[in-house]
């Protein structure tokens, strides 16, 4: 993968380099918000592994702005501030993980690999689909109702995915955040139901009427029995 590590601290910035660079990957590093921002927009990158605390722009508002021009672009988070509220302000913020410091190099590197996954689905799961009048490209985050292009943050394409794959069942809220926000399904947020209703005013004819992506009560949400 092509990742772009985002740290003040320059001997963590250049062990992080030495770790993930090691590991088989190609890395540039910087230590400033605003140079990771003009860089990350200038530059093709996988993910990158962003530091929460960062002079010019901390880490949330640089993740922000990256995905703004990149909307696929994974987000690991790096910081030492680890309370519940940081971490769900870091992952609405876009962020795909979460680690605080101090963390173990194997821990960071699996984290990287399990990222790194999301990144393409098996060969078998399609990419095009077309459902109810609006054509999905998943792998390029972006969609398409009535010739106008519809711009997937990767979360939203990543929703779209697995509710495709499990279309035969409902899936759970918890289920959701587990697999696409790298949180405990057992915490309690709205954040599911706050992207899944944006999302609905993207790509549904009639987001009060769903037919993509439809509520199942008491359990989450599911494939619409007449998307295929």
């Amino acid at each position: 993968m092509r990742i772009l590590i985002v740290e003040d601290e320059q001997a963590l910035r250049e062990g992080l380099t030495d770790l993930i660079r090691n590991d088989g990957h190609q890395v540039e590093a910087v230590g400033d918000g605003a140079e990771a921002v003009q860089i990350g927009t200038e530059k093709e990158f996988d993910l990158v592994v962003l530091d929460l605390m960062l002079p010019s722009l901390d880490g949330v508002e640089v993740c922000r702005q990256l995905r703004q021009v990149r909307p696929g672009l994974l987000v690991l988070m790096l910081t030492a501030r680890g309370s519940e509220n940081e971490k769900v302000e870091g992952l609405l913020a876009g962020a795909d993980d979460y680690m605080t410091k101090p963390f173990g190099a194997r821990e960071l590197l699996a984290r990287v690999q399990a990222l790194g996954r999301r990144m393409g689905p098996a060969a078998s799961e399609p990419e095009l689909l077309e459902v109810d009048g609006c054509a999905f490209d998943l792998g390029r985050c972006e969609a398409k109702r009535d010739e106008k292009v519809i711009t997937l943050t990767a979360r939203e394409a990543g929703i779209i995915r697995w509710l495709h794959r499990h279309h035969h069942r409902a899936v759970s809220r918890s289920e959701l955040l587990e697999q696409l926000w790298s949180v405990p399904g057992s915490l309690e947020t709205r954040t599911v139901d706050m992207t899944i209703a944006n999302l609905r005013k993207k790509i549904e004819r009639n987001p009060s009427e769903p037919r993509i992506i439809v509520s199942v009560k008491g359990v989450g949400y599911a494939w619409g029995q007449d998307a295929s």
